[in-house]
Protein backbone atom coordinates (compact mmCIF):
# COMPACT_ATOMS: atom_id res chain seq x y z
CA UNK A 1 0.00 0.00 0.00
CA UNK A 2 2.58 2.29 1.05
CA UNK A 3 4.59 1.53 -2.55
CA UNK A 4 1.50 2.66 -3.94
CA UNK A 5 1.01 5.54 -2.28
CA UNK A 6 4.62 6.46 -3.27
CA UNK A 7 3.77 5.74 -7.22
CA UNK A 8 0.33 7.47 -6.92
CA UNK A 9 2.93 10.81 -5.79
CA UNK A 10 5.59 10.12 -8.26
CA UNK A 11 2.65 10.22 -10.95
CA UNK A 12 1.10 13.56 -9.92
CA UNK A 13 4.44 15.29 -9.75
CA UNK A 14 5.45 13.92 -13.36
CA UNK A 15 1.90 14.86 -14.30
CA UNK A 16 2.51 18.79 -13.25
CA UNK A 17 5.68 18.57 -14.77
CA UNK A 18 4.13 17.62 -17.56
CA UNK A 19 2.07 20.43 -17.54
CA UNK A 20 4.47 23.07 -16.94
CA UNK A 21 6.75 21.90 -19.70
CA UNK A 22 3.87 22.11 -22.55
CA UNK A 23 3.08 25.47 -21.19
CA UNK A 24 6.93 26.51 -21.38
CA UNK A 25 7.01 24.78 -24.42
CA UNK A 26 4.01 27.03 -26.19
CA UNK A 27 5.50 30.43 -24.48
CA UNK A 28 8.69 29.75 -25.63
CA UNK A 29 7.61 29.07 -29.08
CA UNK A 30 9.51 31.20 -31.37
CA UNK A 31 8.38 33.82 -33.97
CA UNK A 32 9.72 31.90 -37.15
CA UNK A 33 7.34 29.26 -35.97
CA UNK A 34 4.03 30.85 -35.31
CA UNK A 35 4.73 33.04 -38.66
CA UNK A 36 5.00 30.11 -40.47
CA UNK A 37 1.88 28.58 -38.78
CA UNK A 38 0.19 32.07 -39.52
CA UNK A 39 0.84 32.27 -43.02
CA UNK A 40 -0.12 28.65 -43.62
CA UNK A 41 -3.68 29.55 -42.21
CA UNK A 42 -3.85 32.04 -44.16
CA UNK A 43 -2.53 30.36 -47.32
CA UNK A 44 -5.53 28.32 -46.88
CA UNK A 45 -7.86 30.87 -46.21
CA UNK A 46 -8.42 30.29 -42.57
CA UNK A 47 -8.78 33.99 -42.13
CA UNK A 48 -9.82 33.67 -38.15
CA UNK A 49 -6.88 31.31 -36.94
CA UNK A 50 -4.37 33.01 -39.29
CA UNK A 51 -5.08 36.44 -37.53
CA UNK A 52 -5.12 34.60 -34.47
CA UNK A 53 -1.67 33.84 -34.81
CA UNK A 54 -0.31 37.38 -36.04
CA UNK A 55 -1.53 38.71 -33.06
CA UNK A 56 0.00 36.02 -30.83
CA UNK A 57 3.19 37.01 -32.66
CA UNK A 58 2.71 40.58 -31.59
CA UNK A 59 2.04 39.71 -28.01
CA UNK A 60 4.70 37.32 -27.61
CA UNK A 61 7.14 39.76 -29.53
CA UNK A 62 6.44 43.11 -29.32
CA UNK A 63 10.09 44.23 -29.26
CA UNK A 64 10.78 42.80 -32.62
CA UNK A 65 11.23 44.64 -35.84
CA UNK A 66 8.22 42.04 -37.29
CA UNK A 67 5.85 43.12 -34.72
CA UNK A 68 3.93 46.35 -36.79
CA UNK A 69 3.83 43.60 -39.75
CA UNK A 70 2.20 41.07 -37.60
CA UNK A 71 -0.49 43.47 -36.95
CA UNK A 72 -1.03 44.37 -40.39
CA UNK A 73 -0.90 40.66 -41.60
CA UNK A 74 -3.70 39.86 -38.38
CA UNK A 75 -5.79 43.30 -39.68
CA UNK A 76 -5.92 41.87 -43.42
CA UNK A 77 -6.86 38.56 -42.11
CA UNK A 78 -9.67 39.80 -39.97
CA UNK A 79 -10.58 42.16 -42.82
CA UNK A 80 -10.63 39.25 -45.35
CA UNK A 81 -12.89 37.22 -42.81
CA UNK A 82 -15.50 40.24 -42.57
CA UNK A 83 -14.19 40.95 -39.08
CA UNK A 84 -14.45 44.45 -39.27
CA UNK A 85 -15.00 45.45 -36.07
CA UNK A 86 -11.88 43.21 -35.47
CA UNK A 87 -9.41 44.73 -37.97
CA UNK A 88 -10.54 48.25 -36.93
CA UNK A 89 -9.25 47.70 -33.38
CA UNK A 90 -6.01 46.08 -34.94
CA UNK A 91 -5.33 49.19 -36.59
CA UNK A 92 -6.43 51.30 -33.61
CA UNK A 93 -3.32 49.30 -32.00
CA UNK A 94 -1.09 49.65 -34.82
CA UNK A 95 -1.29 53.31 -35.04
CA UNK A 96 -0.94 53.53 -31.04
CA UNK A 97 2.52 51.55 -31.21
CA UNK A 98 4.04 52.41 -34.80
CA UNK A 99 2.69 55.98 -35.72
CA UNK A 100 5.62 56.59 -37.92
CA UNK A 101 5.77 53.39 -39.22
CA UNK A 102 6.12 53.44 -43.69
CA UNK A 103 2.61 51.59 -43.84
CA UNK A 104 0.65 53.65 -42.45
CA UNK A 105 -1.10 55.21 -44.87
CA UNK A 106 -2.23 51.56 -46.22
CA UNK A 107 -3.39 51.07 -42.58
CA UNK A 108 -5.55 54.44 -42.91
CA UNK A 109 -7.02 52.57 -45.73
CA UNK A 110 -7.37 49.12 -44.55
CA UNK A 111 -9.63 51.03 -41.27
CA UNK A 112 -11.54 53.65 -44.13
CA UNK A 113 -12.47 50.05 -46.12
CA UNK A 114 -13.49 48.51 -43.05
CA UNK A 115 -16.15 51.25 -42.70
CA UNK A 116 -16.99 51.60 -45.86
CA UNK A 117 -17.92 47.66 -46.45
CA UNK A 118 -20.30 48.12 -43.76
CA UNK A 119 -22.22 50.49 -45.38
CA UNK A 120 -25.95 49.83 -46.12
CA UNK A 121 -28.54 51.46 -48.37
CA UNK A 122 -29.74 55.19 -48.45
CA UNK A 123 -32.90 54.75 -46.16
CA UNK A 124 -30.50 54.15 -43.10
CA UNK A 125 -28.63 55.84 -40.71
CA UNK A 126 -25.35 56.53 -42.65
CA UNK A 127 -23.00 56.29 -39.71
CA UNK A 128 -20.60 54.22 -41.47
CA UNK A 129 -20.39 56.14 -44.45
CA UNK A 130 -19.40 59.22 -42.07
CA UNK A 131 -16.47 57.21 -40.46
CA UNK A 132 -15.27 56.15 -43.72
CA UNK A 133 -15.32 59.42 -45.33
CA UNK A 134 -13.27 61.30 -42.43
CA UNK A 135 -10.91 58.17 -42.63
CA UNK A 136 -10.35 58.50 -46.43
CA UNK A 137 -10.59 62.54 -46.16
CA UNK A 138 -7.71 62.40 -43.71
CA UNK A 139 -5.57 59.64 -45.56
CA UNK A 140 -5.66 61.98 -48.56
CA UNK A 141 -4.11 64.84 -46.70
CA UNK A 142 -1.62 63.08 -44.54
CA UNK A 143 -0.68 61.39 -47.51
CA UNK A 144 -1.45 62.52 -50.84
CA UNK A 145 0.98 61.02 -52.97
CA UNK A 146 0.64 57.46 -51.38
CA UNK A 147 -0.77 54.57 -54.07
CA UNK A 148 -3.80 54.74 -52.16
CA UNK A 149 -4.85 58.59 -52.32
CA UNK A 150 -6.55 58.04 -55.82
CA UNK A 151 -8.89 55.22 -54.76
CA UNK A 152 -9.46 57.20 -51.39
CA UNK A 153 -10.32 59.87 -53.48
CA UNK A 154 -12.90 58.09 -55.80
CA UNK A 155 -14.50 56.27 -52.50
CA UNK A 156 -14.76 59.89 -51.25
CA UNK A 157 -16.61 61.25 -54.16
CA UNK A 158 -18.90 57.70 -53.90
CA UNK A 159 -19.29 57.98 -50.10
CA UNK A 160 -20.22 62.40 -50.58
CA UNK A 161 -22.83 60.94 -53.09
CA UNK A 162 -23.95 58.08 -50.74
CA UNK A 163 -24.88 60.64 -48.06
CA UNK A 164 -26.05 63.14 -50.28
CA UNK A 165 -28.73 60.90 -51.39
CA UNK A 166 -29.56 59.84 -47.71
CA UNK A 167 -30.16 63.19 -47.32
CA UNK A 168 -32.34 63.82 -50.29
CA UNK A 169 -34.49 60.93 -49.67
CA UNK A 170 -35.54 62.45 -46.52
CA UNK A 171 -36.11 65.35 -47.96
CA UNK A 172 -38.14 63.65 -50.31
CA UNK A 173 -40.59 62.17 -47.31
CA UNK A 174 -40.52 65.71 -45.69
CA UNK A 175 -41.83 67.18 -48.94
CA UNK A 176 -44.47 64.49 -49.46
CA UNK A 177 -45.67 65.54 -45.72
CA UNK A 178 -45.54 68.81 -46.58
CA UNK A 179 -43.08 69.90 -43.53
CA UNK A 180 -41.61 72.61 -45.72
CA UNK A 181 -39.30 73.86 -42.83
CA UNK A 182 -37.30 70.75 -42.70
CA UNK A 183 -37.35 69.78 -46.77
CA UNK A 184 -35.91 73.06 -47.46
CA UNK A 185 -33.56 72.95 -44.67
CA UNK A 186 -32.27 69.60 -45.84
CA UNK A 187 -32.00 70.42 -49.29
CA UNK A 188 -29.93 73.69 -48.77
CA UNK A 189 -27.76 71.12 -46.70
CA UNK A 190 -27.09 69.00 -49.80
CA UNK A 191 -26.69 72.73 -51.94
CA UNK A 192 -24.15 73.90 -49.25
CA UNK A 193 -21.75 70.96 -48.75
CA UNK A 194 -22.04 68.52 -51.67
CA UNK A 195 -22.53 70.55 -54.49
CA UNK A 196 -19.86 68.03 -56.60
CA UNK A 197 -22.69 65.56 -56.18
CA UNK A 198 -25.70 64.53 -58.51
CA UNK A 199 -27.68 64.96 -56.03
CA UNK A 200 -27.25 68.88 -56.24
CA UNK A 201 -29.52 70.04 -59.04
CA UNK A 202 -32.36 68.09 -57.97
CA UNK A 203 -32.15 69.73 -54.78
CA UNK A 204 -32.01 73.21 -56.15
CA UNK A 205 -35.08 71.97 -58.27
CA UNK A 206 -37.00 71.00 -55.18
CA UNK A 207 -35.54 74.03 -53.36
CA UNK A 208 -38.33 75.79 -56.10
CA UNK A 209 -40.94 73.60 -54.98
CA UNK A 210 -40.85 74.10 -51.75
CA UNK A 211 -40.58 77.86 -51.81
CA UNK A 212 -43.51 77.82 -54.49
CA UNK A 213 -45.22 75.91 -51.60
CA UNK A 214 -44.85 78.33 -49.12
CA UNK A 215 -46.01 81.11 -51.32
CA UNK A 216 -42.45 82.83 -51.78
CA UNK A 217 -41.60 82.83 -55.61
CA UNK A 218 -39.30 85.22 -55.60
CA UNK A 219 -36.54 82.42 -53.26
CA UNK A 220 -38.14 79.94 -55.68
CA UNK A 221 -37.18 82.03 -58.44
CA UNK A 222 -33.39 82.52 -57.24
CA UNK A 223 -32.98 78.73 -56.88
CA UNK A 224 -34.27 78.43 -60.19
CA UNK A 225 -31.52 80.99 -61.94
CA UNK A 226 -28.54 79.41 -60.02
CA UNK A 227 -29.89 75.74 -61.81
CA UNK A 228 -30.46 77.00 -64.81
CA UNK A 229 -26.40 78.85 -64.43
CA UNK A 230 -24.63 75.70 -62.77
CA UNK A 231 -26.41 72.87 -64.90
CA UNK A 232 -28.03 74.42 -68.32
CA UNK A 233 -28.27 70.99 -69.53
CA UNK A 234 -29.09 69.18 -66.71
CA UNK A 235 -32.76 66.98 -65.88
CA UNK A 236 -33.72 68.91 -63.43
CA UNK A 237 -33.01 72.14 -65.69
CA UNK A 238 -35.67 70.86 -68.17
CA UNK A 239 -38.06 70.33 -65.90
CA UNK A 240 -38.59 73.77 -64.62
CA UNK A 241 -41.15 76.08 -66.07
Amino acid sequence: MKNLFILMGLTAILGACAGTSDKEIAVQQTLPEIYQTAYNEFNEENYEEASAEFLKAEAQYPASVWAADALIMAMYSQYMDGDFAGAILTADRFMRFHPGHADVAYVMYLRGMCYYRQVSDVRREPGMSAYALQEFENLIKRFPRSPYAKNAENKVIILKNYIAGKVMYSARNDMAKENWPSAISRLQQIVATAQETVMTPEAMYRLTECYTAIGLPEQAQGFADMLKLNFPDNEWTKRLK
